[in-house]
């Protein structure tokens, strides 16, 4: 079970009366972690924040899911715009790390964090627009380290998620939204996930309950993502063994190679699965790497699983990448942040749900 941690806002002395509608976004790489800390100190907290942020996923080739860059208090003001700020440091050490945070938090916040080892300080759009900056902090350094290590899957989970947030907001634009291919799924089928302007449906399979878009057919550089749902169905199927064999019976059958000589398996190496909260439902998210029978071609994919009370349906909402010239984090992370669109009639305003059925009649 993931660890609780609390969050608490950072109390900035005169920062707090911004408005956020006023601050312009926050810039750089969304998988670049700032770290303000001090260098004698961040050589005994490196091996532990590497381990927390640095999580290594293969796609096939490995790679991390943040990378961190260490900045001293004396360089903010020119990374103070970033997405992902951390300042780490003892709260009494007396580093100018220390002493920084030590003025930019109030009283009641120093006290928490002297008396409760699982206090854990968060700020959104302090400086930036979307931004997270976290303090990380404890009496001394050593239980420092295990703070961080404690809570190392709610912190990543932190970053993760906001993350996510920019990627759909940059991903999504209402002007190029295929509204018309949204609509007709929720007509037809009673659910909608967002449609970019640069995929295709593939393949649009009624009787046996399955879709397939598709972006870029043929490049070096592909996107696939498949709705598939199971009417009349039970709780039951929500398990890693039964997601593996309806993933690969679909796969089978319609991610085919020319002349029908290859399909798509899930490949037997880094195959994970967790439980996960999708949109408010309980859910088993799939992670790992799909390749053919006769091999050569593969990359990575995430699944999402759930059952769905109202209607009876399972559903598995899958994205895959093919890019094998290119570095696959970004690429898995906007499947990712796009099956999460995803959403039944009864989750869509009505005001949506009649402009998309509406486009549907053009």
């Amino acid at each position: 079970m993931k660890n609780f941690f609390i969050l608490i806002s950072i109390l900035f002395a005169g920062i707090l009366f911004t408005s956020c509608n006023s601050l312009k976004p926050a810039i750089g790489p969304e998988d670049e972690i700032y770290v303000v800390a001090d260098s004698t100190e961040f050589q005994q907290l490196e091996p532990v924040l590497d381990s927390t942020f640095e999580k290594i996923i293969n796609t096939p080739l490995p790679e991390k899911l943040f990378t961190i860059k260490r900045i001293s208090v004396n360089q903010l003001g020119n990374y103070q715009h970033r997405k992902n700020i951390i300042f780490v440091a003892p709260l009494s050490s007396g580093s100018e790390t220390s002493k920084y945070i030590n003025t930019v938090i109030d009283t009641a916040v120093k006290n928490k964090i002297m008396t409760d080892s699982n206090t854990i300080v968060r700020k959104f759009n302090l400086w930036a627009k979307d931004q997270l900056v976290m303090v990380l902090s404890a009496p001394n350094m050593k239980d420092l380290i295990s703070k961080i290590s404690r809570n190392e899957d709610n912190l990543l989970s932190s970053f993760q998620k906001i993350s996510d947030k920019r990627l759909f907001a940059s991903l999504y634009n209402a002007r190029f939204e295929q509204k018309k291919i949204e609509g007709k799924f929720l007509k037809n089928y009673g659910w909608i996930i967002y449609v970019q302007a640069d995929f295709q449906v593939a393949i649009n399979d009624s009787v046996n309950h399955f879709v397939w878009l598709r972006r870029s057919p043929g490049s070096d550089m592909e996107r696939w993502i498949f709705v598939h749902w199971i009417d009349n169905a039970s709780p039951a199927y929500l398990n890693a063994d039964s997601i593996r064999a309806i993933r690969n019976r679909m796969t089978k059958k319609y991610y085919q190679t020319v002349y029908d000589s290859g399909y798509v398996v899930i490949a037997k190496d880094y195959y994970t699965t967790s439980e996960v909260n999708f949109n408010g439902r309980y859910a088993i998210l799939t992670q790992g790497l799909w390749d053919l029978n006769i091999k050569g071609m593969g990359g990575p994919f995430v699944n999402y699983t759930f059952y769905d009370e109202k209607t009876h349906r399972i559903y598995m909402l899958d994205g895959s990448v093919y890019a094998p010239r290119y570095y696959k984090r970004n690429l898995i992370q906007q499947m990712d942040v796009t099956l999460q669109s995803f959403m039944t009639a009864d989750q869509i305003k009505p005001d949506r749900k009649k402009d998309l059925l509406d486009a549907a009649k053009d």
